[in-house]
């Protein structure tokens, strides 16, 4: 076990360098929901199927202090000592998820304010505005308390600040602390009332404010919709205030505990912060991978029939786009999967059990795209509160569940940690999500649907990609740089594109440059600041019902099919590659091209692929146009995995996949 924890203390991106390292496996547990005589029994039972350490304690705040200034350690003391017994390392989440009773009784002002102003109350968690000074002194308190216990622990190996962050919509409040600091966030933003009233745009309905007492948080505005201008920067305005909170606690963790790595635990198409500034200060990014709950992400862009298709082991998209979005919040660093899904979740609109082999072949999957840990969720179904119907390792009589077997039959030692060098990026931006679906202008339309439309053709093609922010693109040189909805462009992007080497191929999607830092159109039109690489101008855009479709035409006879969003180009020193045939935009340029850079204006699945096959080829990467659907191939390193997410057994090229299952070589 010290190894073990040498090897873990490097962090993921070092672990990398070292070929002799394979992906590392464990469980979240919770000792104070069984009885302390289970606690050695799990702990023989967790070692023996391989599993390396526990995540524990991260809801346990009422549990270590059940008075104000009452503290039992002891339990917690006495559960890593039986881990360590047994050798296993341990993992501790700080608390501050779940304030206490006593202690919002004694501060209410602490509770969050949702969107009617009503007062969120106890008896769930997070239930806390980030913004509160006097919420984070008690949780610096309880942080400290902790890491000065533990710091010193030789089977404590790492910590996790708090847990899920800003998730099921607590990422923002509405009033009492947040309500109180917006106004001076503002100010000190924008110095004055006429540069904000400007950024906002505030001489339309004669919103223009006059004394910073004025502004209020963007919630229960009369009539429509509030200013999107507001909603951006209260967006960036909670963003930041998660950022304090948690580097409050990132900073006690390093007085006290230096040695120790420090994560957090992300959620699935996290859109409630900014993850790269939020990701900054952490050491390496976890997050929590729930693959058939996440089908509903798909909302109305996928048939029911893809979700049934899918419906017990998630579809191989969606799971992988987080895997390489949380890798390249971290520059490419491996990261970790904190809570891996291994049977029925409880919080979905549908909870079905996974298919047999689905555990395994998410595991597998987790490392071909960077996980050095797959910690699986969780040892021991719950058997009170919330989540009695969320399922386990065990089952809640402590009898093994379906995922047990699979957890111990997956040998981890074949899968070995080495660096993914991918020749292509995604740009992907948190601002732009925020402002893109203020203004969907189609209520089937979001920037999810368009980001995953764009990925799903690349994963489709057989090739690896990098998720990054376009801040990152100086770091790397790549062959292709796809940016499927980069609605706001600032100055940064806009610097970090113009900078691009001139053998890098670029494809940009709709939207994009629609708007600028605060929200607004530039009056000089779409691509303001990347004219010089666009090389045109937008003419129109069409929000298309779900029963209208337009055309555009192809190469030779072939024709595209367009749905939910169109928009024409005026070429000035670019030329038109495509246009739409028939309709409002019948003749005027559906896509077009200046030197490396493309320009797609519709949302057309084979448009989409077309351009970016001929891109693939033209930079000589090797791609695939036959890959059956379900089927993905990912490589890390010398090592490739190929998995296979149906219902049935395919073959493919000489390889025979049975159903819901992978191929590691």
């Amino acid at each position: 076990m010290i190894i073990l924890r040498q090897l873990i203390l490097m962090g993921p991106s070092r672990m990398s360098d070292h070929s002799s390292s394979t992906l590392n496996l464990g469980v979240c547990d919770y000792p104070e929901h069984v009885s302390a005589n289970d606690w050695r029994m799990h702990a023989k039972k967790q070692k023996s199927i391989g599993l390396s350490f526990v995540r524990l304690a991260e809801f346990s705040w009422a549990k270590i202090e059940p008075i104000e200034g009452t503290y039992q350690w002891q339990w917690l003391d006495e559960a890593i000592e039986i881990y360590q017994q047994e050798g296993l390392n341990v993992v501790l989440g700080t608390p501050t998820a779940t304030p206490p009773a006593w202690l919002i009784q004694k501060y209410p002002e602490i509770l969050p304010v949702d969107e009617n102003n009503q007062v969120k109350k106890f008896g769930s968690r997070r239930h806390y505005d980030h913004a509160s000074e006097l919420y984070r002194d008690e949780c610096a308190r309880i942080v400290t308390l902790m890491a000065k216990r533990y710091a010193s622990h030789s089977a404590v190996i790492g910590w996790q600040t708090d847990n899920e962050l800003g998730h099921e919509g607590t990422g923002m409040s509405f009033g009492g602390a947040s309500a109180e600091r917006f106004p001076s966030w503002l100010k000190e933003k924008y110095k004055s009332l006429q540069a904000l009233n400007q950024a906002w745009g505030c001489e339309f309905w004669s919103q223009t404010y006059t004394d910073w007492t004025q502004i209020t948080p963007p919630n229960l505005t009369a009539v429509r919709q509030a200013n999107p201008s507001q909603v951006l920067d209260y967006k960036r305005f909670c963003s930041a205030m998660i950022e304090e909170f948690q580097q409050r606690q990132i900073d006690i963790l390093r007085t006290y505990s230096p040695a120790e790595f420090i994560t957090h635990n992300f959620v699935i198409f996290s859109a409630e912060s900014d993850l790269y500034r939020l990701a900054e200060n952490l050491d390496f990014v976890a997050w929590d991978s729930y693959p058939i709950g996440m089908l509903e992400f798909f909302a109305t862009w996928e048939s029911e029939q893809t979700k049934t298709d899918f419906a017990r082991t998630g579809h191989p998209d969606l799971v992988s786009f987080n895997h390489d979005l949380y890798r390249g919040l971290k520059n490419g660093r491996d990261f970790w999967v904190m809570e891996q899904q291994c049977g029925h979740a409880n919080w979905a609109q549908y909870n079905p059990l996974p298919a047999k082999g689905a555990v395994q072949l998410w595991t597998a999957q987790a490392w071909a795209h960077g996980a050095s840990a797959v910690v699986y969720f969780r040892w021991r179904a719950c058997h009170m509160a919330q989540e009695i119907m969320h399922s386990g390792l065990l089952r809640q009589d402590g009898t093994e569940d379906r995922g047990f077997k699979e957890a111990a039959d997956f040998c981890s030692e074949e899968f070995k940690l080495a660096t993914i060098n991918n020749k292509i990026a995604v740009l992907h931006d948190y601002e732009s999500l925020w402002i893109y679906d203020q203004q969907a202008h189609n209520q089937d339309l979001s920037y999810w649907h368009q980001f995953m439309l764009f990925y799903s053709v690349l994963r489709e093609c057989g090739v690896d990609v990098d998720v990054i922010h376009p801040r990152q693109l100086k770091d790397k040189q790549y062959d292709l740089v796809v940016a499927p909805a980069l609605t706001l462009m600032s100055e940064e992007i806009a610097d970090q594109l113009l900078a691009l080497p001139s053998e890098t191929e670029l494809v940009l999607g709709p939207r994009t440059a629609f708007r600028n830092e605060s929200g607004l159109v530039a009056q000089t039109g779409q691509f303001e600041k990347i004219e010089a690489l666009v090389g045109a101008k937008m003419l129109n855009f069409d929000s298309l019902r779900p029963t209208i479709s337009q055309l555009i035409e192809g190469q030779g006879e072939r024709q595209h099919e367009a749905r939910l969003w169109c928009e024409s180009y005026q070429v000035d020193t670019a030329k038109s590659v495509l246009r739409y045939k028939e309709g409002p935009l019948d003749q005027q340029s559906a896509v077009i091209s200046k030197g490396n850079t493309t320009t797609i204006g519709a949302l057309s699945k084979s448009l989409i692929k077309a351009v970016i096959n001929e891109k693939l080829s033209r930079k000589n990467i090797e791609y695939f146009d036959d890959l059956p659907t379900g089927v993905r191939i990912s490589r890390r390193g010398e090592q490739t995995l190929l998995t296979n997410f149906s219902s049935h057994p395919i073959e493919w090229r000489g390889h025979l996949l049975p159903a819901v299952s992978y191929k590691h070589f």
